[in-house]
Formats: structure tokens, C-alpha cells, sequence
């Protein structure tokens, strides 16, 4: 191997440990300055932030920020406009977000979208959940959404200007997995999605509702890794670990309620969960999921929303725990049994 070569997978490594401590950096200073500032969902903008900077390792674009700002706004007015009108007759409205919901999955089953259609996902959860069960933010949801992709790209910028790449990132074509028979996959998703929801608005309590479907989101994009059942059990306990470490997080935060101590809490999260999410492994996106649960139940945790009280607190991690045992469930028990491929 020569000096040369030797020299770019030193500056790969290099750059690999850089992508981490900007996702750590991110996230912790996003979560902070979100509760600091009093946010209603803290954890909206670094969970924007981590993605966008999980997916690439080069910022985005400001053309490309501005699309996608565009189409989170767009995304999330006609949503809500659509449970506004339809909010009084629930089958014509789990049937829009069901369609919707087929569009995204069908992307994603296709090797499309990357994590834009997550964020769509996320918005088309979570907005009909807020609008239906919080009518005091049914006014304030589009504002919410625009501030949580604004900050995120913010924090993504600049966590590269403070951690930039050392040399000339590696760019490595993504592996997508995609699936013969995309439609079949993409429906029986949408019904585990719709399931999750409609269980959730037939419950009370705004935080839990808007944390089972995430995770269920959040699952069905990582269980192309696992194609075994050693793979599976690695899923749900790396999955279990982001929720523990939450709990934990939560815990220490209730003995030394400050802003520093929360900021170590997530960076210390950040590094963990975000720097294994940033190599280049297949357990990546396992990581990245972690990472999510994570801020999804510690964020739900600090949030001023209703239902956030400390009480509560133990009852939403077992609902955590449902979500991942009932996605896993339900994709073994509706997935088409055929087998994927790697394009």
C-alpha cells in the first residue's frame, strides 16, 4: 500500500471522528439552546440536525436548504389543512395519510428520498397528532416545524465551521437497499404506520402519541440491516440502549437540574450514539436510530408540552419499548417474504 493511499484512510479516519463530534456538537447545542429558549418540542430541531448531518459529509447546500425548508412548509400546511378539513371524519382522513404514507415508504423501498422522506414521515406524524390532540398549538404547528428545520440546518452549518473535515471529504456512494416488490413492502408499512396512529389518537397524552409513531418511523428505516436474527436482536437492543440512556439522562438531570449538566448529558449521548452513527457500517443507521430515540424520550422528558411531568416519565419508556417490540411484531408478521437486494 502506498504512502499516498496510506495517507487518504488516515484522513478518512480522521474525518470519520470529525463527523461524530459535529453530530455530538449539534445535537447538544441544539437541545440546550431549544430548552433554554423554552421550546415546545426540544428536540425537533437537533433531531433535523442530526439527520441532515448523519446522511452527507459535506453541508448542505443553501440551494438545496431552501427546497427542502420549501417542502417541510408546504409538507406540513396542506397536512394540516387536511386534518382541519377532515378532522370530524377520521376514515376519510387515515386514508389521505395513509396514501401519503404509501408514497414515502414506496420511496424508501426503492432506495429513494434519503432523509428527506424521513422528515416527511415525521411531519405527517406528527402534525395531524398535534392538530387533533393540542388545540392550543393548532395555530403555532407550521411555525414549530419551519424553526425546527431553520435551527437544525443552523446547527448542521455550524458544526461544520467549527469541526471541518481535514482535506477533501471522502465521498462514498451510499449503498441502498432496495426491494423487488417495493409496493408490497411500502403497504404493509403504511398499515403498521396508520396502526400506530390511530392507537395513539385514541389515547390521551401529546408526548406519548407523538413518540410511538416516530419510533415506529424510526424502525421501519433501519430494518434493512437486519437480515438476520442476530441482526434483529441487534436492532432492538441498540434501539433499548437509546431509551435506557435517555432514562438515565433524565434521572441525573432531575438530581442536578442545570442547563451545563443537561449539555454534558446529550453531548455525552451525542458522542456515544452520533459517533457510531457516523461510520461507515452497516450498524450505522442503528446508531442513528438510537441517537433518535434518544432525544425523542429524553426531549419528551424536558418538554413543557402537557403531559411531560417527571411522573409520567416511566410510563412513555415503556411505551418506547411497545413501539419497538410491536414494529418488529408486525414487520415479521406483514412483510412479503422475498428477498431484498442491494442496488
Amino acid at each position: 500500500m502506498s504512502a499516498d493511499t496510506l495517507l487518504l484512510h488516515e484522513e478518512d479516519r480522521v474525518n470519520v471522528k470529525r463527523k461524530g463530534l459535529r453530530i455530538a456538537l449539534a445535537v447538544a447545542v441544539g437541545f440546550s439552546w431549544s430548552v433554554y429558549s423554552g421550546a415546545i418540542i426540544p428536540f425537533l430541531g437537533p433531531l433535523f440536525a442530526a439527520q441532515f448531518l448523519i446522511s452527507s459529509s459535506r453541508p448542505m447546500p443553501l440551494q438545496k436548504a431552501l427546497a427542502v425548508t420549501v417542502l417541510i412548509l408546504v409538507v406540513g400546511a396542506s397536512l394540516q389543512f387536511m386534518t382541519v378539513l377532515t378532522g370530524d371524519r377520521p376514515p376519510v382522513l387515515l386514508l389521505l395519510l395513509g396514501l401519503i404514507y404509501f408514497g414515502c415508504f414506496y420511496q424508501q423501498a426503492n432506495g429513494k428520498g434519503g432523509p428527506t422522506i424521513f422528515l416527511v414521515l415525521v411531519i405527517a406524524v406528527m402534525v395531524p397528532l398535534l392538530t387533533i390532540l393540542n388545540e392550543d398549538l393548532g395555530d403555532t404547528i407550521l411555525m414549530i416545524l419551519v424553526q425546527g428545520v431553520v435551527t437544525g440546518m443552523l446547527l448542521m452549518w455550524l458544526a461544520y465551521v467549527f469541526i471541518p473535515d481535514k482535506g477533501s471529504p471522502t465521498l462514498k456512494v451510499a449503498t441502498a437497499t432496495t426491494y423487488p416488490r417495493a409496493a408490497r413492502y411500502a403497504a404493509a408499512n403504511t398499515a403498521i404506520l396508520l396502526i400506530a396512529v390511530v392507537a395513539c389518537l385514541t389515547r390521551e397524552g401529546l408526548a406519548t402519541a407523538i413518540v410511538i409513531p416516530i419510533t415506529v418511523v424510526s424502525l421501519l428505516s433501519q430494518f434493512d440491516v437486519a437480515a438476520s436474527t442476530r441482526a434483529a436482536l441487534g436492532l432492538v437492543i441498540t434501539n433499548i440502549t437509546g431509551g435506557v440512556a435517555a432514562s438515565v439522562a433524565f434521572g441525573l438531570l432531575q438530581v442536578r437540574p442545570s442547563l451545563i449538566f443537561l449539555f454534558l448529558l446529550v453531548l455525552l449521548a451525542g458522542l456515544v450514539f452520533g459517533g457510531r452513527a457516523a461510520m461507515h457500517a452497516p450498524s450505522a443507521k442503528l446508531y442513528a436510530g438510537a441517537l433518535t430515540i434518544f432525544l425523542l424520550v429524553f426531549g419528551t422528558g424536558v418538554s413543557p408540552l402537557p403531559g411531560s411531568a417527571a411522573e409520567s416519565f416511566s410510563t412513555r419508556v415503556t411505551y418506547i419499548l411497545v413501539a419497538i417490540a410491536y414494529a418488529i411484531f408486525m414487520t415479521t408478521l406483514l412483510w412479503p417474504r422475498q428477498e431484498r437486494s442491494i442496488g
